[in-house]
Order: C-alpha cells, then structure tokens, then sequence
C-alpha cells in the first residue's frame, strides 16, 4: 500500500516538474505576444521527445502548463527546476528555445533578452547560447 502511494507521489513530482519547465518554453514562446501555431508545434515536439510520451499526454501536459504559465509572472519558478538538471538537459532547453525564438524567421529584443536572462539563471554562457543560436538561425533560414 505504501509503497503504491510513494510510486504515485514520485510520479506526480516529476509532472509538476515538467510542467515548469514547460511553462518556461511557453512563457519563451509569448514573449512576442504571438503564441503561434508553429511555436506550439516545437513545444509538443519537445514534451514528446524529453518526457518519452505520445502526442495525447504532450498535449495534456501543455493544456496544464499553459495555465501554469498564465497564473505565474516570474520566470524564475521555472528555471529554477530546469538548473536542477545536467549541463546537457539545460543547453537542450535553451536550443527548444531558440527554435520557438526562430519559428517565425526573426527574433526581436524582448525574445534575445528573455533567452539571455534565462541562459544567466540557468548558467549557460554567451558563448554557449551563440553557438546553438547559430545553429538553430542557420537551420531556420
């Protein structure tokens, strides 16, 4: 019976986990105040791929975090989940989020200084974000 709830408990932890740090690639995608079809696109993609589940809970997950991101007004609840994992994970957030930034073959000032800040809280160097930056507006063109 415990150990049904702890395994119950665990997996709603790491849900809530997710939902921040999809809340984040949401927040990245309204900076514009354009959330766009294309950008919701790569959020999917990107649940799918990071969380191993199909396109029905990618789409349940978003549903909850949009509403999470709509209640919160600090990025700072979500990055703070995303620094808990490796260097690597952190780098794959930041290039998901340069795809949203990309998405409509642009990036304005608010999206490069919310990438920025976000890279700040999250540790990733300049050097680190140009370099995927790069990759993702070459990719974009």
């Amino acid at each position: 019976m415990l150990k049904k709830f702890f395994n119950k408990e665990k997996k709603n932890n790491l849900i809530d986990k997710n939902i921040l740090i999809i809340s984040l690639l949401i927040h990245a995608a309204k900076i514009d105040e354009n959330y766009s079809e294309p950008e919701k696109k790569i959020i999917i993609k990107a649940i799918m791929e990071l969380n191993k589940v199909g396109l029905d809970e990618a789409e349940k997950l978003l549903k909850v975090a949009e509403k999470k991101e709509e209640e919160s007004n600090q990025i700072v609840e979500f990055t703070k989940e995303v620094k808990k994992y490796s260097m690597e994970f952190r780098l794959k957030v930041i290039e998901i989020i340069w795809k949203i930034v990309y998405s409509d073959g642009t990036s304005d000032n608010y999206e490069t200084n919310l990438v920025r800040r976000i890279c700040g809280l999250l540790y990733i160097s300049d050097k680190d974000s140009g370099i995927i930056k790069t990759r993702i507006h070459g990719l974009s063109k």
